[in-house]
């Protein structure tokens, strides 16, 4: 029996998937009632299991405040999280039907017309999931990592310290260095009106769902504290080469801004921010070879220019 095999059996589960393996290693599964759901086997030493539970309490509740978010399942024993013989956890979360937003590195589908709605529906649903939020007691020992200025831009930031990328020359090692400090700046000042709170920290295509009802948001791994911009600019972060960028950026703005205000001129920054965590997010994931590490430096590179010229 394997390790998903073996996780799955605490729920009464089959797998009939694996659907990706990436922090964690995710399984669609099929309950004993006929429900399908999400089985994770969580990557040893990336959270903690404190952080976990963290995450599976935020996503029960927005699940309970009517946010389209997956709800985590107990095992047949009542657990969340229980252990498994080689150390890892595992947990189950509800399903969500739907399809991808869309493919990273793919140009999104669809008109100009159609992708404005989207954004614009993705908008709205992030500013209600912090809306939601910030109603919400966190329980005692409540634990998630931080994406403030140190966790993205300190000496070890959470994803790593991008700026020492091994495929970096010279010039790009420093056009980031001089990003890093851009960004920092831009930041302290940010946070003088904006507080921390808790963001997904993904909100990429694959992790955004189209459904009957809308968009829906799925797998919370990397959320945590942070300001609450930076799900936009991640979001953007996969925009950048698609030629109505401008407009899917405004009509972004646009459906969060009808539930919360928000700084329209930050929203570059927080761009920025992404593409610069994605390349530390690589450089120990990926084979040295891997054409994402080039891609990721020349899109941090091209963005960094653009963001500390002026641009929009």
């Amino acid at each position: 029996m394997t390790e998903a095999e073996q996780a799955a059996s605490l729920w009464g589960a089959q797998i009939t998937a694996e659907l990706r393996n990436r922090e964690n290693a995710v399984h669609a599964i099929r309950l004993p009632d006929g429900a399908r759901a999400a089985l994770r086997l969580h990557r040893l030493g990336y959270q903690t299991e404190a952080a976990i539970r963290s995450e599976l309490w935020w996503c029960g509740a927005l699940a309970e405040a009517g946010l389209p978010v997956p709800r985590p399942l107990p095992s047949l024993t009542g657990e969340m999280l229980p252990p498994l013989p080689g150390g890892r956890v595992a947990s189950v979360v509800s399903w969500i039907d739907g399809t991808a937003f869309g493919e990273a590195g793919q140009p999104l589908a669809g008109s100009t017309a159609e992708k404005c709605a989207r954004h614009r529906q993705l908008g709205r649903l992030l500013a209600a999931l912090h809306d939601a939020t910030d109603r919400l007691h966190l329980p005692e020992g409540f634990a998630r990592p931080r994406w403030d200025i140190d966790g993205l831009l300190g000496e070890t930031p959470f994803w790593g310290r991008f700026w020492d990328h091994p495929l970096l020359d010279e010039d790009g090692a420093a056009e980031l260095r001089r990003a890093r400090d851009y960004l920092r700046e831009r930041l302290q000042d940010h946070a003088t009106v904006a507080p921390i709170g808790l963001v997904h920290a993904d909100v990429l295509r694959e992790n955004i769902l189209l459904t009957g009802d809308g968009p829906a948001l799925i797998d919370f791994d990397d959320s945590g504290f942070g300001f609450r911009l930076y799900d936009l600019g991640t979001v953007l972060s996969q925009d950048l080469y698609e030629p109505d960028r401008p407009a899917l950026q405004a009509a972004l703005c646009d459906g969060y801004a009808s539930l919360r205000p928000l700084d329209r001129n930050m929203v570059p920054a927080f761009t920025l921010a992404r593409v610069l965590a994605s390349v530390g997010w690589a450089a120990p994931r990926l084979p040295a070879d891997h054409p994402v590490h080039r891609s990721h430096i020349a899109r941090a590179r091209m963005w960094a220019r653009h963001v500390m010229s002026g641009g929009a």
